[in-house]
């Protein structure tokens, strides 16, 4: 795993000095070749825009310019990095915290405090099983249903879908 590991570009973007010294350092542990470092989000969308990155590691609430709006800018339609995975480093495991960043189209969580085990799963996760990409009027990042029904041929995937669907099929009129 880590001649792969040794390609990968990270972003690690963070304001504090210790948790970018704390990622950097797991990752560089596990063979990861080319780590870049950003204090906020405005510095770190001038990284992107210099080098190739594989992957960011994001702390939600940093001066300057905080995650979301780094993540905002990043899934911009305009952006070229649009379907960079990123992983959203917070304090916050609230579902409010939560919900603000997976509509922002954060790819994957990493509640503060991390460990080097969570640190490498969530790297594993957005690299060796990604998630489509989805786009509507309201929203353009991975897909954020985590359930799949394998079985299931129709357009309609949620519980309510079904019982309308049933409701207003011809053999429910029947009884």
């Amino acid at each position: 795993m880590a001649i792969g590991l040794a390609a990968l570009r990270i972003l690690v973007v963070d304001d504090s000095r210790e948790m970018c010294a704390i990622v950097g350092t797991v990752l560089a542990g596990a063979g990861v070749g080319h780590l870049h470092y950003a204090q906020n989000g405005k510095r770190a969308l001038e990284v992107i825009a210099e080098f190739p990155i594989d992957v960011a590691y994001v702390d939600q609430e940093m001066p300057v310019m905080n995650g979301l709006d780094f993540v905002a800018a990043v899934r911009a339609e305009n952006s070229a990095e649009r379907y960079m995975p990123i992983v959203m480093l917070t304090g916050h495991s609230d579902l409010r915290h939560i919900n603000l960043a997976r509509d922002r189209g954060v790819t994957a969580f990493l509640c503060k405090p991390v460990t080097a085990k969570a640190i490498l799963s969530r790297l594993n996760a957005v690299i060796m099983e990604p998630r489509p990409f989805m786009t509507s009027p309201t929203y353009f990042g991975p897909d954020r249903r985590r359930v799949r029904l394998d079985d299931y041929k129709g357009p309609l995937r949620r519980a309510i879908d079904v019982t309308s669907a049933s409701e207003d099929s011809p053999r429910a009129a029947d009884g």
